[in-house]
């Protein structure tokens, strides 16, 4: 590949055969470190962003994505598509004069509902959730394709 190159031997290569000594070998290394050392940030970084432009916004890249940054191993992270599914419940105010049993209710986030709800769900295990969420919420933000709304669950 021409991104893989060592800086140390292609400095070598260019000394004449006869300068080639134990004390000039060190000072080319010496001198050659810095670059070297450029070279391992410029090389890392490429791989970031060639591992970054491998995916996209689609569920299973993003899901993949996902799970090769914060649990490789057990690979827990997963997306639902559906987003929302609640529907809403109205509570009536007296002058109404509607009364409504309402029996069992439970308090929805406002991107839980199906008509104005979240696009996407996003379900990240709760220990990475407590250490992680600000990273894991950028990181939905780099792939998710603009004007999509998620939402983030623990399980």
């Amino acid at each position: 590949m021409w991104d893989k190159i060592s800086v140390i031997r292609f400095a070598y290569n260019l000394l004449p055969t006869f300068l080639r000594k134990p004390v000039l070998s060190a000072f080319v290394k010496v001198v050659t470190d810095p670059l070297s050392a450029m070279y391992y940030d410029w090389y890392n970084k490429r791989q970031e962003h060639l591992h970054i432009l491998g995916h996209n916004w689609q569920i299973c890249y993003m899901r993949g994505a996902l799970n090769d940054k914060f649990d490789p191993d057990l690979r827990r992270i997963y997306i639902d598509g559906t987003g929302g599914e609640s529907s809403k419940t109205y509570i009536y105010t007296p002058p109404e004069n509607q009364t409504k049993y309402l029996g069992k209710i439970y308090i929805h986030n406002s991107l839980e509902f199906a008509d104005t709800g979240a696009d996407f769900t996003v379900y990240v295990p709760a220990e990475i959730m407590a250490t992680q969420f600000y990273e894991v919420h950028a990181q939905i933000e780099l792939y998710k394709l603009g004007g999509k709304r998620y939402l983030i669950i623990e399980i």
